[in-house]
């Protein structure tokens, strides 16, 4: 059910939801030194009360650093450091456990390059007091990209689709990374053995949100292509993602047949 901007409405008798308590923006970044300050600077401006957190792989182009100057000027800007390239799965992860671990009430996952536009955040966090995760959606009325190839619109929405149908859930916009959590959400998601990385994350998260019951709302979003800085989008993301889609919607109509458990929550 949409109501009339996309947004999927509560339905009647779902539970009360809580305050939503300080907002971590999540920001995984590796070789973003051109638009890092750009993007934190929108962020403080579009959500003051919000902290932001860059997740940094060790970018060889200095955007740790960059960071790290920002954060020395700005005690609402933190800065984790890993050792290396791991993925944004494992990126964002490690994002959840550092502001769960200091008691944040909503984590939100953002892209550094200014695709997911922090402007549309308020829209995002309105719509969570009534939700347990809501998802920035391209593909629900009002979505839309700007600046894409018709090419890379088709594998996007075939993406999506196919995520939906071979899953079942119901959501038009599964792959995108435009996020924001209730802390309690993150931790009734199993986060501990999630193995999938780039946009099977996104897939993976909330599929798992849907089948732990979670209440999920999409609200619509203008995507906006990169200006600068490269793509980190390749064909091994989208095979792996397509692989593991497969293998999880097979696994679970083979429970399902075969009476195990019924429907599983990974």
């Amino acid at each position: 059910m949409n109501d009339g901007d996309g947004t999927r409405a509560a339905q009647p008798g779902e539970r009360n939801h809580g305050p939503l308590g300080t907002a971590l923006v999540i920001i995984p970044t590796y070789n973003e030194a051109e638009n890092v300050k750009a993007i934190i600077g929108r962020v403080r401006q579009a959500v003051p009360e919000a902290h932001v957190l860059v997740a940094d792989d060790n970018s060889p182009d200095g955007t740790g650093k960059i960071a790290d100057e920002l954060a020395a000027e700005d005690a609402q800007v933190h800065v984790l450091h890993r050792k290396g390239k791991e993925g944004l799965g494992a990126a964002y992860l490690a994002g959840f456990r550092w502001g769960l671990e200091r008691d944040y009430g909503v984590l939100v996952e953002m892209d550094a390059d200014g695709s997911h536009q922090p402007e549309e955040l308020p829209r995002l966090l309105t719509a969570l007091k009534g939700a347990d995760l809501v998802l920035g959606s391209r593909w629900v009325p009002g979505g839309r990209v700007v600046n894409w190839p018709k090419s890379r619109e088709f594998l996007s929405r075939g993406g999506s689709t196919y995520s939906r149908l071979m899953l079942d859930v119901p959501l038009r916009d599964i792959t995108g990374g435009y996020r924001a959590f209730r802390r309690e959400t993150l931790e009734g998601l199993g986060l501990a053995d999630v193995a999938s990385q780039g946009y099977c994350f996104q897939v993976d998260l909330a599929r798992r949100a849907v089948r732990a019951g979670f209440h999920v709302v999409e609200v619509p979003i203008t995507f906006v292509e990169r200006e600068l800085g490269d793509s980190k989008m390749s064909r091994d993301i989208v095979v792996e993602a397509l692989w593991r889609v497969t293998s999880w919607g097979v696994g679970e109509r083979v429970t399902r047949l075969t009476g195990r458990g019924g429907r599983t929550r990974r």
